[in-house]
């Protein structure tokens, strides 16, 4: 077995009126990100830590900005689509640690709805996805609820 860790990260703006969702659930707030896709700051970083694992680029590479086919597309779908680009190449998804940083709304009430959403799409047990929530402590563009951004890595391994 041969194991490789990645790394992934994203951010995206928020604005009122927009839905919110993360981890492929929708969160109630009045405002949500912007973004080509739907903007699920915490699916595109799983993308980009499965992606980066297994040397195959980023999210914007597979999935890029500037195509109509991923306008408002689900998240969901493309880490769908990551997830059998691995299968492919022979990985497995051993683990994914991720930390969502935002001032508002709390997430923690959603959290286990996200984990069960992501073991889904992955097809890996909800044990192994770790999901933690934190702030900014009111710093920078997250303290002023400006946007919002997502850290995750990966464990894969190669049969």
């Amino acid at each position: 077995m041969k194991f490789r860790v990645g790394y992934g990260f994203d951010v995206h703006a928020l604005q009122e009126g927009r839905p919110f969702m993360l981890g492929g659930v929708q969160i109630p707030s009045s405002f949500g990100p912007v973004g080509h896709s739907d903007a699920d700051v915490l699916i595109h970083a799983i993308c980009d830590a499965l992606l980066g694992a297994a040397a195959l680029g980023d999210i914007g590479k597979h999935f890029p900005d500037s195509s109509s086919e991923f306008k408002n597309i689900d998240s969901k779908i493309l880490l769908q689509r990551v997830v059998a680009t691995l299968k492919e190449k022979n990985y497995s998804i051993v683990n994914i640690d991720s930390t969502v940083i935002l001032e508002k709304p709390k997430i923690a009430p959603h959290i286990n709805d996200m984990r069960e959403t992501l073991s889904r799409v992955m097809g890996i047990s909800i044990d192994d996805i770790s999901i933690k929530a934190t702030t900014n402590e009111k710093m920078g563009y997250v303290g002023r609820q400006e946007g919002v951004c997502a850290h995750a890595v990966a464990l894969i391994e190669k049969a």
